[in-house]
């Protein structure tokens, strides 16, 4: 029992040191391309944004952009944990010792789940809270909206009513679970329709009732423009329509995601892209260990047999494929064309069928 416990961990680490080796060579990848291109935005601009800022807002945004390279990494680490295994012949040592493709797998599919799990739980937070403060701080810092991880082109204008007339109003990032808007413009109407001011402002934040606009530059027709410290704008939104209107459906973490389905579903809304987004970081630590079993079918072939290279490449391209099949389905249930859960899990549940066939057929012919 005792060698097996070791043997069991000496497997987990040889996956867990590949996976992070190629989730660090991915993020190293990122971080380099990231801040090229904010360097880039940085020589456009009139503003003087020194290296540090640069090098913050990419460090702010890293974890974003690497949240779905965990996927990657664990299907190139199953790959390449098992190849070393199989190089050296000692999966042929195990396999004379008793042991079937499900024992020695057993341990990489413990660690892929919870490497999933933390993923979810833990990463996936965190790497919202940063995305939020990296949106905030590059509309600070560069005066305008960030094109950061928006969900289409177009700007987000919101329209509301108040005692006074209506207005509408765009803010570069939403914070504060939408009660906090920065580098706002708004345009304000009366009652007729008729347009009476532009307004712009370093930050807006939401009060009972009412938009407080800091550093407010009011611009009027046939008026000289005016500066004011702090500016009321009358609104009748509450802090979750903002957000539901302006915020970026991946800026959610896991824990925002229940209050916003129930939120969208009472006020008639589609709950869909919520739903959606929920089930689909329910299912990842299956989705996980699904990438470890496919990983598992092309990389147990003796190195004797040849064809080596063309399993693995048949194994990376399979897994490119799963994942557009994943999100292709993930398309259709935001659409509200099937049911969330369906989007999601079938995909998952099917991969995972047809890597356990692949592996069956492989074991035991």
């Amino acid at each position: 029992m005792l060698g097996r416990t070791s043997l069991q961990r000496y497997l987990a680490w040889r996956f867990l040191t590949a996976t992070f080796g190629a989730f660090a060579v991915c993020a190293l990848i990122v971080f380099m391309v990231d801040f090229i291109e904010m360097l880039r935005q940085s020589g456009k601009t009139d503003r003087d944004i020194g290296l540090d800022k640069v090098l913050e807002l990419t460090l702010l945004r890293l974890p974003a952009y690497t949240e779905l390279m965990i996927m990657f990494a664990v299907l190139v680490g199953s790959i390449g944990a098992l190849l070393q295994l199989n190089r050296k012949n000692e999966l042929a040592v195990m396999r004379a010792g008793g042991m079937s493709v499900w024992q020695f797998l057993a341990p990489l599919a413990l660690m892929a789940v919870l490497i999933g799990v933390f993923a979810v739980f833990v990463y996936n937070p965190v790497a919202a809270a940063l995305r939020a403060e990296a949106e905030q701080r590059f509309a600070t810092y560069y005066g305008r909206e960030s094109n950061f991880l928006k969900q289409t082109g177009s700007t987000s204008w919101l329209r509301q009513d108040g005692p006074d007339g209506s207005s509408v109003m765009h803010g570069a990032a939403v914070t504060d679970g939408g009660q906090t808007l920065t580098t706002v413009t708004a345009f304000r109407f009366d009652r007729k329709g008729a347009f009476l001011e532009r307004i712009s402002g370093s930050e807006a934040r939401l009060r009972p009732g009412y938009w407080e606009i800091s550093n407010a530059y009011v611009s009027r027709a046939g008026r000289p423009p005016q500066v004011f410290e702090i500016y009321h704008l009358t609104t009748s939104l509450s802090p979750d329509r903002v957000r539901s209107a302006l915020g970026s459906l991946i800026s959610q973490s896991i824990t925002e995601l229940p209050d916003l389905i129930a939120l969208a579903r009472s006020s008639g809304l589609p709950a869909s892209p919520y739903e959606v987004q929920f089930h689909l970081l329910l299912s990842r630590p299956v989705l996980l260990l699904v990438l470890v079993l496919l990983g598992a079918t092309v990389s147990l072939r003796s190195f004797r047999s040849g064809g080596i290279q063309n399993m693995v490449t048949l194994g990376l391209g399979g897994g490119v494929g799963f994942f557009l099949a994943a999100e292709i389905s993930r398309q259709i249930g935001m659409a509200g064309l099937v049911s969330p859960w369906v989007a999601v899990w079938v995909p998952v549940l099917a991969g995972w069928m047809i890597a356990t066939t692949v592996l069956l057929h492989q074991e035991d012919g």
